[in-house]
């Protein structure tokens, strides 16, 4: 039998631009004039990966302003390819393969047979019958390790993917993260970034030059006889780009892009503001595996539920179980909330009565004054010009039945819904709550010419 992902790594794995996060470390000491420290980092994924550099997180979310650049290298590309490949996809995944283009991009879930998620994804076509699969990070991992403390078991999406295929098809999978390193370009000044570095011709529409390229499609660019990708995917709903670098020019161009960024006012972003910039995205936020997306929840009620699954579709693994949702009109929503605090993994209250729970909190510069001063906090950092506020994520279980009723006349912008959040023990609220509100209509607007579809 074939094994299609990595063995467990017996360290945290170091991305290829590791290194050249240290010359950024330094290079920003030297220009803010400050001593150098350390980088601090963490294990995702498998990963030793910086969750913010010399500055601080609030000052690396700001800079979705301008320009973030995102080290996104720890995320693997995995090519299926072959006469059977996309009636494999097709028949697993819950996209409608059989109708993508080749330079389409497709946003999807892979999902267990009961319906939870194991993994979200980004699918590219790059030609009849081959597809790169953008996974997120330790999703390439088959084999027992251990990780947060105790001993897993994981299984590659290219694996479990694989288990469905019967033994007369045709279909092959080559893992080529280690060939291209990932980098994303996002804000409103990107595209100047991105096309000062390559020109600006990897950036148009390859049927009408005279246009930038679609949202959710992509570019393979040979640049000095070799191959690049630039798709248009970001999830942050944000103005951007995602670079998939050859790895012999990775270090060199991604230097060039992060002082053409920190030009124009940005900054490298870590993990943590790349967090803020996710939840804070559109009107909606957008989930992330491992908190929104696990194996305990279903996508049903998900903001981009319908993005990436195609309830049409006669056969994928865990069909059953979503129709089974939809039939038992459950009553599960994922909303983001503006607190007055951090609110990670506390209960979500109105009137008394539990709705459900926080699965992602941080802490955001880039709520307006107006949307922190209607939480009604007395919070000096919260209420000042230049305050913060908590954004989160929550799974509700009982929404229908205090939301607001909708009507043609009601607008979102104005649909605001007062909750509290509570730590818990025992599943019982203690402690004074955290003040706060659903908001329907997120934090900012996207600044992407279009939405996710949510």
């Amino acid at each position: 039998m074939n094994i299609y992902g990595i063995k467990f790594p017996p360290e945290p794995r170091k991305t290829a631009l590791y290194e050249a996060e240290e010359w950024y470390q330094n290079l920003l000491a030297e220009r803010l004039g400050l001593e150098y420290t350390p980088i601090q980092r963490s294990n995702f994924g498998q990963y030793d990966m910086a969750v913010h550099y010399l500055t601080a997180i609030l000052e690396e979310a700001k800079a979705i302003e301008k320009v973030a650049v995102f080290n996104i290298d720890h995320m693997g590309q995995i090519k299926f390819s072959g006469k059977d490949a996309t009636g494999l996809l097709n028949r697993v995944l819950p996209a409608d393969l059989e109708n993508m283009k080749i330079g389409q991009c497709k946003y999807t879930l892979l999902l267990n047979e009961n319906g939870t998620v194991r993994d979200d994804m980004i699918i590219m076509k790059q030609a009849q019958d081959t597809y790169i699969l953008v996974i997120n990070a330790g999703h390439d991992i088959t084999g027992k390790g251990f990780s947060g403390g105790g001993e897993v078991q994981l299984l590659s999406d290219a694996d479990f993917i694989m288990q469905y295929k019967t033994e007369n098809e045709e279909v092959f999978v080559e893992n080529i993260s280690e060939q291209l390193v990932k980098v994303d370009v996002q804000g409103p000044l990107a595209y100047k970034v991105i096309a000062e570095v390559f020109g600006e011709a990897v950036l148009k529409n390859k049927s009408n030059p005279e246009k930038n390229m679609g949202f959710f499609s992509f570019n393979e660019v040979v640049l000095k006889d070799e191959t690049y990708f630039f798709s248009r995917t970001g999830y942050t709903n944000r103005w951007g780009w995602e670079i998939y670098i050859p790895i012999q020019h990775a270090v060199e161009k991604f230097q060039q892009i992060v002082l053409k960024a920190l030009e124009y006012g940005g900054l490298l972003v870590g993990l943590g503001g790349r967090d803020e910039n996710r939840i804070s995205a559109g009107n909606v936020g957008l989930p992330l595996m491992g908190s929104e997306y696990d194996e305990a929840h279903t996508p049903t009620g998900a903001p981009l539920f319908d993005a990436a699954i195609d309830l049409n579709k006669s056969d994928f693994v865990g069909r059953e179980a979503l129709i089974k949702d939809k039939e038992n009109n459950l009553d599960k929503k994922l909303v983001l909330i503006i607190a007055e605090g951090n609110v990670v993994h506390n209960g979500v209250y109105a009137n008394g009565k539990r709705l459900g729970s926080v699965t992602s909190c941080i802490i955001s510069p880039n709520v307006p004054l107006e949307k922190r001063l209607y939480i009604g906090s007395t919070r000096k950092n919260v209420n000042e010009e230049n305050g913060t506020a908590a954004i989160a994520l929550a799974w509700l279980y009982s929404f229908a039945d205090f939301s607001p009723k909708l009507t043609e006349e009601s607008s979102l912008a104005t649909t605001r819904i007062k909750v509290e959040m509570f730590r818990e023990k025992d599943g019982m609220p203690i402690g004074k709550p955290i003040l706060g509100y659903i908001s329907l209509d997120g934090v900012n607007p996207a600044t992407a010419a279009k939405q996710l579809k949510v």
